[in-house]
């Protein structure tokens, strides 16, 4: 009686064994999980490893032809060649200071030879003004009526060479002994007795004109060489022009340009 109750049940012993063999198997399930997700996380892993490898392969390959490159180098050589690279850029740089200094002095220069020839254009320009006379205005040396017109390009009667003749000058219609005055401002340039129109007087104006006062009886007020104003006396009206003796008292008056033969009446204010 005693035996029979010590007797452990078969049940109850199955039961522990199912229990053993279920965490067994479920160990086992997790072993085989985490052998295969280190597995599989090795695979990934695996190129990209391999890239950076092959990379840090490549760099080390660099240097080393680098280094292969420079160790079959003697060391006045390297140094040679660092010298060399450090004139170059030394050279550029003298270069492009040369150029630098070169173009600034070509541009002093022409803003100097500029500012030079603008200053000799201004001095030339106000030489050119204080060269540059007005020409001289002209008033009627005596008063009265005008006789006989200029008649440069046309003939004209003369009485007393009863013929058709040119006329250089006008004739002012003027009793004897009347004053005869300067039409302008000038010098005497000559004092003579021509031949055709008698006791003249020459008066040389600025700009190349010249006037002429002939058919005279007087000069005495005036000497050659002599500066005159304008509207001063210089003579008084005669008849002693042969080439005009038949006409009544006058004075023949000429106005001149350059040598050329002008008419007075045109001139005359």
């Amino acid at each position: 009686m005693r035996r029979d109750s010590r007797r452990i049940p078969d049940d109850g012993l199955d039961s522990k064994k199912i229990t053993y063999i279920a965490i067994g198997v479920l160990a086992l399930a997790i072993l085989a999980f985490i052998i295969t997700f280190y597995v599989y996380g090795n695979s990934i892993d695996e190129p990209t490893k391999l890239s950076e490898f092959n990379s840090e392969n490549l760099e080390l390959n660099t240097e080393i032809e680098e280094t292969s490159t420079q160790y079959g180098k003697t060391v006045n050589e390297v140094k040679e060649e660092t010298n060399d690279e450090a004139d170059n850029e030394t050279n550029e740089e003298e270069n492009v200071t040369k150029v630098a200094i070169n173009t600034s002095t070509v541009t002093n220069k022409e803003e100097n030879t500029s500012s030079s020839n603008e200053g000799k254009s201004n001095e030339t320009k106000k030489e050119n003004e204080e060269e540059k006379v007005k020409d001289p205005t002209f008033i009627k040396p005596v008063q009265g009526d005008i006789i006989k017109e200029f008649a440069k390009s046309k003939l004209v009667y003369s009485d007393t060479l009863e013929v058709w003749t040119t006329h250089n000058g006008i004739d002012i219609k003027a009793d004897k002994t009347s004053i005869v005055k300067a039409a302008a401002e000038g010098t005497v340039k000559s004092i003579k007795n021509d031949p055709r129109y008698g006791l003249t007087i020459v008066i040389e104006h600025v700009n190349g004109y010249e006037t002429v006062y002939s058919n005279l009886l007087s000069t005495e007020f005036v000497v050659e060489g002599e500066k005159v104003k304008q509207n001063q006396t210089i003579g008084t009206v005669g008849n002693t022009a042969t080439f005009e003796i038949a006409d009544e008292p006058h004075l023949h008056f000429e106005l001149i340009k350059d040598n050329e033969q002008l008419d007075p009446t045109l001139y005359i204010k």
